[in-house]
């Protein structure tokens, strides 16, 4: 180790407990706020989040309701959040909840971790947040901050680079577990930033860390990709009624958006022949088909690439569902990788 971590407690806590954004589930230190918070945050921004927190918390306040709430109710409230299996483990693990644990969040690390959807990371926010336990919370907000302030040029997308940090930090965890936890988490998303410069003069470690007295920001944290990308090319469907009703189909219920709703789909680009090809086999007979637009989404480790198209259809055939637009805005699910063929319409 280069540089040690115990002259960060003091003067991050301190930091923290001055500056720290208002955020809604920070208010109290409910462990349910504290989870659901912390579940809709992965892989999603802060401000994204807030709206859905609401509207969530709105409509399922407690872990009961959301144990109670109907999956497909629970994946249309998920809709635009993506990873949709976070929002069936929430269901799964409240289920758990009320069976073995009367309706409350278990108070130990090691119960919670049995819980659905509960990794390390979540478990120990959870109980350093709400039940003061001297647990970690390591997510990549903390191992840039870790790796830049100790000079690591380890891979911190290795589980071993991850475990060493926790075992790091556990060593000074202070008794403010909570605060010391979010204060990281907090400096990572504001200050030590994962792209562009880092605002290392408001930085209240700066003089503790490595990486700023030796000028090595932009080369820390060390993060190798050895994944190659997967890509898919997708000519995708929007077929309408004359009264203007849409078709949808249920993916099946194993891989990538397993069980959600999806506008019918083909794997390639086709030619327009083609594509009348694909439309009587599903027995529908078009009267116009209209280019719309060429849309990317990228997923962790597969990238899609869309063609859509506009279909006229002259009526509704067997094997879709038809949805009204009312029903598409109210009740079905639709993941956003359709949702942005959808909104060109």
């Amino acid at each position: 180790m280069k540089q040690e971590l115990k002259p960060i407690v003091e003067p991050l806590l301190k930091w923290y407990q001055n500056n720290k954004r208002m955020l809604p589930w920070r208010k109290d230190k409910n462990p349910y706020h504290v989870w659901i918070s912390e579940i809709m945050l992965q892989q999603t921004r802060i401000e994204a989040v807030k709206e859905y927190y609401a509207r969530f918390m709105n409509i399922l306040p407690n872990i009961q309701s959301l144990s109670q709430i109907d999956e497909e109710d629970l994946l249309k409230l998920w809709e635009g959040l993506g990873y949709y299996s976070r929002a069936r483990n929430l269901k799964k693990a409240a289920i758990q909840i009320m069976e073995e644990y009367e309706g409350n969040m278990p108070e130990h690390f090691a119960e919670r971790r049995k819980l659905p959807g509960i990794g390390d990371y979540t478990a120990g926010a959870i109980g350093s947040i709400c039940f003061n336990e001297k647990v970690t919370a390591v997510d990549g907000n903390v191992l840039r901050v870790i790796s830049r302030i100790i000079g690591s040029k380890k891979d911190v997308l290795l589980p071993e680079t991850k475990k060493e940090v926790e075992e790091m930090l556990i060593k000074i965890m202070p008794e403010e577990s909570g605060d010391f936890n979010e204060g990281l988490m907090e400096l990572g998303e504001t200050i030590c930033i994962p792209s562009g410069v880092p605002d290392c003069k408001n930085c209240p470690i700066h003089q503790s860390c490595y990486a700023y007295a030796h000028d090595l920001t932009e080369e820390i944290p060390v993060r190798i990709k050895k994944v190659k990308r997967k890509q898919e090319e997708k000519t995708v469907f929007i077929m309408i009624t004359p009264d203007g009703k849409i078709a949808l189909e249920k993916r099946t219920h194993k891989g990538l958006l397993s069980g959600m709703y999806q506008l019918p789909n083909v794997e390639g680009f086709l030619t327009e022949k083609e594509m009348k090809q694909v439309i009587q086999k599903w027995n529908l007979k078009d009267t116009k088909i209209k280019y719309i637009k060429d849309v990317k989404h990228v997923f962790t480790h597969i990238d899609w690439y869309m063609k859509g198209y506009q279909v006229l259809v002259e009526k509704e055939s067997e094997g879709f569902l038809w949805a009204s637009p009312e029903e598409l805005e109210s009740k079905y699910a639709l993941p956003t990788a359709f949702q942005k063929i959808l909104a060109h319409i």
